[in-house]
């Protein structure tokens, strides 16, 4: 059973909380999440499960930024989440994918548990310019039936940022963590 947006006001503070929190934002059934001013792109031509990728850090202008098709890019919501006692779940606002944006690929599913930001895995399907801020996605919370241990992993939960795929902790534990964001030198120093 899906919480209404009543359910959702009534467990503000104790079993969910969202950070910040605009009424206005809260719908008959979810709560719209907005889009943080900071992507990420992948820099590998083939992206390996087995290692850290590469990724490219963006700031998306007031004025806008031109997603381009085929190609993925990792953003975060601005709001901090924590959900005990429910499943949370985002889903792409029915505006946004009419534009043809994808916010998520397949990971829109939440644990019980689960505190941070949301990282977005967003796809255009044709050139589409997004901004800071917009409304981007909206959080829904479902009920749970039967004992609950809530999600305690290390891999994502208490993100501050953006998220990249950490799989290669699972099939590849002794890879060396590096700070994945690109670098430039100039000059050769």
């Amino acid at each position: 059973m899906i919480l209404s947006g009543e359910e959702i006001r009534k467990n503000l503070g104790t079993n969910i909380k969202i950070d910040p929190f605009d009424p206005e934002r809260l719908n008959p059934n979810s709560y719209n999440l907005s889009l943080h001013n900071e992507l990420l792109t992948y820099e590998e031509v083939v992206l390996d499960m087995r290692q850290p990728n590469r990724v490219r850090r963006l700031t998306i202008p007031d004025s806008g930024l031109v997603l381009s098709p085929n190609q993925l890019y990792l953003a975060r919501t601005v709001e901090r989440t924590e959900t005990h006692g429910f499943v949370p779940m985002i889903e792409g606002r029915s505006s946004i994918g009419r534009l043809g944006l994808f916010v998520h690929v397949t990971a829109g599913f939440g644990d019980v548990g689960f505190c941070g930001y949301w990282t977005l895995e967003m796809f255009a399907v044709q050139p589409v310019r997004i901004y800071p801020g917009v409304q981007i996605c909206q959080i829904i919370y479902h009920q749970v039936e039967g004992d609950i241990r809530e999600y305690q992993s290390d891999k994502y939960q208490h993100n501050q940022d953006i998220q990249p795929s950490l799989m290669f902790k699972e099939l590849n534990p002794d890879a060396q963590p590096h700070d994945p964001q690109l670098r430039f030198t100039f000059g050769g120093h």
